[in-house]
């Protein structure tokens, strides 16, 4: 037998004992086993399928798992650009004003802030640290803003600050995860695979959720943050650079046309399609969705992510630089982003980690150099978006996944060669602007030291209620069943912050 007859000769046994397992799981095992599980069909809850139990009809989706969908009820915000800050922020040095702390600087810190509290650095008693940075207050709003955001003081009317937000996770990967998934584990969809899931996206030839990162690391849970968990891989974060390649092997091999790429990918498709016909696995229409989705990518995605067509009035206004990856060409690339119909953009910035192991690391020169990065730019954004009518529909998020202590850092009692801070869970800062939130708000108070939340404390469930709230989602109703039950976001906590709604 020669070697094509022999490889003849085999496909034809595969696609006879395909038939045959087809013929024994579907006509034999489907029709015994349907007996079996017609009561417990036929007496299931509606609800306990996640399409009709959030409202959606996800039917057209048969064919392309990123058609958009309407929410269940009308929503403030069509997009989502969330800006986070990996390795966290100080709080003390940013928006939360303490003139007690700046009192009590370098004195030993009161027992009562220690007793029963464990940091993730801090041993014995350390002693209070003033801020390091001057703070004024700006706008008709009197918003506390230090002069290490000094652009972004001219548009603080323009957000919704969250004063005394809380988590549970004082280590950086955890607590991203809890930020991003709403679980400190492993396994869970990000929030914009749950944003893509539940509403697609208005532009087919881009991805739906798309990750721009900066900083020169990706964050310290890596790029499970926007993974997608146990949701088809098909709303799972797609990652962009904005130097080089936008999207790595986008281009077509030498050699390879664009007539012949889409042969390729109708004929691998099609068999792809036979298998979702056969099987009914989402992964085989995830995979379908990609393949095609790839193919248009070529076509918007170059255009999308090139900056150096901007006017130069707007490089000036972001501080961009084109051909380099930055924090200020990311934010201006999301704003070309949303304006696409990008449904959900995530940009990570790393290194804000202050710990005062060194001079990058310290709250004072270190923290400054970092908000030197980020304040026009993210101050720009927001101009930017509104003076495009962009903002009333666009959702901006800001935030790390902790706080830092009033306290300077110590380890093993002693401190630090630059001044720092300890990870920090009870208290720190987040703002919220445009898609349905308040301008010129304030909503939560922390003690004299910025230690704890005393009033209007929030949690991160609460802050991801709000943001599927805005999006035209009840978080109590949009699950997703898997490992037989119904998942959401919110997990079993979470509750609406209306005071910063407008």
């Amino acid at each position: 037998m020669s070697s094509i007859e022999k490889l003849v000769f085999e496909f034809e046994m595969q696609k006879l004992q395909k038939q045959t397992r087809r013929h024994f799981l579907m006509d034999c095992v489907g029709k015994i086993g349907g007996l079996a599980m017609a009561p417990l069909l036929f007496s299931c809850d509606p609800g306990s399928n996640p399409a009709k139990s959030m409202g959606l009809n996800l039917s057209n989706r048969d064919l392309n798992p990123l058609s958009p969908l309407a929410p269940p009820f009308a929503s403030k915000a069509k997009s989502i650009i969330y800006l986070h800050m990996a390795g966290s922020p100080s709080q003390l040095e940013l928006f939360d004003y303490k003139p007690e702390l700046v009192k009590n600087h370098n004195q030993p810190c009161p027992e009562s802030l220690l007793a029963g509290r464990k940091f993730a650095f801090i041993r014995g008693v350390p002693n209070l640290l003033g801020p390091q940075a001057n703070f004024a207050q700006h706008g008709e709003s009197g918003a506390w803003v230090s002069d290490f955001l000094p652009h972004f003081a001219k548009v603080a009317d323009e957000v919704s600050f969250l004063k005394a937000v809380h988590t549970d996770q004082f280590n950086h990967g955890p607590a991203q995860l809890l930020m991003q998934t709403g679980s400190a584990r492993l396994g869970r969809p990000s929030l914009g695979s749950w944003v893509t899931y539940g509403l697609g996206t208005e532009n087919q030839n881009l991805p739906g959720f798309v990750v721009l990162t900066s900083g020169g690391k990706t964050p310290d849970a890596g790029k499970s943050v926007w993974g997608s968990g146990f949701l088809p891989s098909v709303y799972q974060g797609v990652q962009c650079r904005s130097k080089g390649d936008p999207v790595l092997y986008l281009e077509d091999p030498s050699g390879m046309s664009r007539d012949l790429k889409k042969n390729v990918i109708e004929a691998i498709n099609s068999v792809n399609q036979e298998e979702f016909n056969t099987y009914g696995d989402p992964e085989i229409l995830a995979r379908i969705n990609q393949y095609e989705m790839a193919y248009r990518m070529q076509i918007e995605v170059p255009e999308v992510m090139n900056i150096s067509d901007e006017p130069a009035h707007i490089h000036e206004l972001y501080g961009t630089e084109p051909g380099v990856e930055s924090f200020a060409n990311n934010c201006l690339l999301a704003r070309k982003l949303v304006e696409k119909g990008v449904r959900f953009v995530q940009l990570y910035d790393w290194g804000w980690d202050t710990h005062g192991t060194d001079h990058d690391g310290s709250i004072d020169m270190g923290l400054r150099n970092k908000c030197g990065e980020i304040d026009r730019p993210m101050s720009a954004l927001l101009l930017d978006l509104k003076q495009r009518g962009l903002l009333e529909e666009t959702l901006v998020v800001w935030g790390g996944e902790f706080g830092r202590t009033p306290m300077q850092e110590n380890r093993e009692g002693k401190t630090m060669g630059f001044l720092g801070r300890d990870h920090h869970v009870d208290a720190f800062t987040m703002w919220m602007a445009g898609g349905g939130i308040k301008r010129g708000a304030s909503h939560g108070t922390t003690d004299d030291f910025g230690f704890q939340g005393i009033e209007d404390q929030v949690s991160v469930h609460d802050i991801h209620a709000t943001i599927l709230h805005l999006m035209g989602f009840d978080h109590e109703k949009f699950t997703y069943d898997f490992q037989g039950r119904p998942f959401r976001l919110t997990d079993v906590e979470g509750e609406l912050i209306r005071k910063i709604l407008a």
